[in-house]
Formats: C-alpha cells, sequence, structure tokens
C-alpha cells in the first residue's frame, strides 16, 4: 500500500481538498492577526487578549459542540461552522483594508470565530473515520497532519510578506475565501449516517456519558491535563512574545514568518515519518521528543539567539509535534467508541486548552514584571520536567501501538 493511497478513496479525497484549502487560509493568521494588533496598538497585552478572545468561547462552546456533532450529521455542523468563520474572516478584512478596524472589533470577531471553532474541532476528528477504511486510518491522518501544517509553513511565509507590503487585511479575506471552498467540498460528501440511541436522550445524559467514556482511560485524561499546563505555561508565552521579540530584536514579521515556516517544515516532516514510523509506544515516544524541542525552543526565543538558529531549533521542534500529533489523533480514533468520539475528543481539547486563555493574557504582563527572558526560560524548563515526568508514567510508557500484540487500551 502506497503512502497515498488513501487518496484513492473518493470520499476523502473531497474531504483532504476542501480541509486543505482551508487550511492554507488560516496559516495566514499568526502573523495577519498578531501584526494586525501590533499596527493598531503595539502591545503585547493587547496582542494577548485578541489570542485569548477566540479560546475563550473555543472552551465554553467545545462540550456543546461535541455533544451536537454526536447527535447531527458531522459534516453539517462542520459546513455550519465554515459559514460562520468565513463570515467573520470577511467582515474583519474589510474592516483592516478600509482602516476601520478598532482593537474592540478584532475582540469581538476572534471571540464569534471561536464559537465556529468550538463545533467544528470534535466533528471534524469524529468524520474522519466515517470516510476512510480503517486500515487507512493512520494513514489519512498523516496526510491530514502533512495539509495543515504545510498550510502553516506555507501560511506564514506569504503572511509576512502580505502584512509587509498590502497589510494585514488582504491576509484575512484570503483566509475568508478559503472557507467557502471547504463548505463546497463538505457539501459533496455521502456519508454514512451512525447508529442512534433508539431512545432519544438529554444533553446532560449525553455530557455524562462522553465523560465516562474519557475519564475510564487513563492515558487520555493524563496527556490531556499535562496538555492543560503545557500549553498555559510553556505555548501561549511562546506566541504571544515570540512576534515581540522578532519585532522588537530580529527582523519583524518577516523574520517572525521565516520561523513559523520552519516549524511548519518540521512537523510536515514529522507527519510525513509517522505516516510510515510509529514507535511501539507511541505516547511516550511523542511526549517526551516534544518536549524536549520545544524546551530548546523557548530558550532560543529568551537569549535571543540569531533568527536562523531559531528556524533550526523550530524545525526540529515542529517534527516532534508531527510525530506527536498524528499518534495521538489516531490513538483516539481507534480506542474511543465510534458514536462517543466526538464528545470524547471535545473533553480532550477543551481540557488541553481550558487554561491557554489565561496564558495568552497573562504572558505579557508578566514579560513586563520579569522580562521577557524570564518567562521564556521559565517555560523551557517546565517543558522539560513535566515533559520527563508525563512521559515515564506507567498509563503513558505503557500504551502500546495499536496492532502491537497485548496492546493497552485503559
Amino acid at each position: 500500500m502506497s503512502r497515498l493511497g488513501v487518496l484513492e478513496e473518493r470520499q476523502f479525497r473531497r474531504y483532504f481538498v476542501g480541509q486543505t484549502a482551508s487550511y492554507i487560509g488560516d496559516g495566514l493568521l499568526p502573523v495577519a492577526i498578531s501584526f494586525a494588533v501590533l499596527d493598531l496598538t503595539g502591545s503585547a497585552t493587547d496582542l494577548g487578549l485578541v489570542l485569548a478572545v477566540r479560546m475563550v468561547p473555543l472552551v465554553l462552546f467545545l462540550l456543546v459542540g461535541g455533544v451536537w456533532a454526536d447527535r447531527l450529521p458531522r459534516q453539517l455542523v462542520m459546513i455550519a461552522s465554515d459559514v460562520v468563520r468565513g463570515a467573520t474572516q470577511g467582515i474583519l478584512a474589510v474592516l483592516l483594508l478600509t482602516g476601520s478596524a478598532e482593537l474592540w472589533h478584532l475582540l469581538v470577531l476572534h471571540a464569534v470565530y471561536g464559537v465556529g471553532e468550538a463545533f467544528w474541532r470534535p466533528a471534524s476528528t469524529a468524520l474522519l473515520p466515517s470516510i476512510v477504511s480503517k486500515e487507512r486510518l493512520q494513514q489519512a491522518n498523516a496526510l491530514m497532519a502533512v495539509s495543515v501544517n504545510g498550510a502553516y509553513t506555507l501560511g506564514p511565509a506569504v503572511a509576512g510578506v502580505l502584512v509587509a507590503t498590502v497589510g494585514s487585511g488582504a491576509a484575512i479575506a484570503i483566509d475568508a475565501v478559503t472557507f467557502g471552498v471547504s463548505t463546497v467540498a463538505l457539501l459533496l460528501l455521502r456519508v454514512p449516517a451512525l447508529e442512534r440511541p433508539a431512545e432519544p436522550t438529554t444533553f446532560l445524559a449525553d455530557l455524562r456519558e462522553g465523560w465516562r467514556e474519557f475519564v475510564s482511560r487513563t492515558w487520555l485524561w493524563v496527556v490531556t491535563a499535562h496538555a492543560a499546563l503545557f500549553l498555559l505555561l510553556v505555548m501561549a508565552p511562546m506566541m504571544v512574545l515570540g512576534p515581540v521579540v522578532a519585532d522588537r530584536e530580529l527582523g519583524g514579521a518577516d523574520d517572525w514568518g521565516f520561523i513559523l515556516a520552519s516549524i511548519g517544515i518540521g512537523v510536515i516532516l514529522g507527519s510525513a515519518t509517522a505516516s510510515r514510523l510509529s514507535p511501539a509506544r507511541p505516547l511516550f515516544a511523542g511526549v517526551l521528543l516534544f518536549s524536549i524541542g520545544c524546551t530548546l525552543l523557548a530558550i532560543v526565543l529568551g537569549l535571543p539567539a540569531p533568527t536562523v538558529a531559531i528556524a533550526v531549533v523550530g524545525f526540529f521542534c515542529g517534527m516532534t509535534e508531527g510525530l506527536l500529533e498524528v499518534a495521538w489523533i489516531t490513538a483516539l480514533q481507534q480506542r474511543v467508541t465510534q458514536t462517543a468520539l466526538a464528545r470524547v475528543s471535545a473533553y480532550d481539547t477543551v481540557g488541553s486548552f481550558v487554561f491557554m486563555p489565561v496564558g495568552f493574557a497573562l504572558a505579557g504582563p508578566a514579560a513586563d514584571v520579569f522580562s521577557i527572558r524570564a518567562v521564556l526560560f521559565f517555560a523551557a524548563g517546565f517543558a522539560l520536567v513535566s515533559g520527563v515526568v508525563v512521559a515515564l508514567l506507567p498509563s503513558v510508557r505503557g500504551l502500546k501501538r495499536f496492532e502491537e500484540p497485548g496492546y493497552n487500551v485503559a
């Protein structure tokens, strides 16, 4: 079976094309949004607030999105999300291009975007196993990871040029258009209906059932809890302070775009490798390597090292992220009951991201009090220590590859 054999399946091919288009547009956002805020106010605290305001509704509505994605046709949930998010990006693009944008516009529109994303995430995770043959599921996950991270590699580089020449509004306008492409592709899917309970269930009953599925797997809630602290103390500070470092001490938007592109290339290669190479203990390897990669990246940002050196370290960090990403999503899809998969995915996502808005909001003030270098060095220390501890826990270390004899499903 070839690595790209899954593209022979028509359903997946349609899905892949539509989602890839949307990912390309979204890949422009990290640079476009960051410098839209910095151009308006020049404040790292304001940038943190804009990033946080997207995460708050995402966290609040993910469980709602998970329940409805297990109740309704998942492709319809994704279509509705695309329409909402495309509209917010179109409005924001017009405001930026006409010079009418104010900080509160970005806050409100980013919050609405977060609501739409809260419904899309669990639906997309749960939809894929319904349109791909079982033996090609990991291959499909790897190819989707290559797609999204390929977009996040090309996107920052293109966005850096767009921001430097015609401004952030043009990049965000492109993102709005790509949601239309995704919507058309989703409308073309023919997804088999899932078996639903014969008797209607309440919203709270569905939530409780999803929670039971989630906590019954030790490796699942342990890694999710670790992710919550990791995003709060490591990823959020790097996402907020990285553009500030680039703006003040490196070459601005172009350099930050180059660094993000290097990380993206690493994720692409890591994801592609995961389509063929899966370690016997995937979560142990993935958590440990990713923690090391983030440790090194936080250190070189905090120094700061030259742009090329940061990009090289970012490339390694990206490779480890790609390996962990594919291992994690495949473990979820293979081990969780299909009819509860969207809800379990929602619990995983909301648990992982619950503290990230706090991290976005506090990264700027913390840097004002302790310095950017101190915050990033603290992030590096936490990444290394916590990653080693979690990787060595029996429930994580003992989780074997799904096809491995004696694999652990608890």
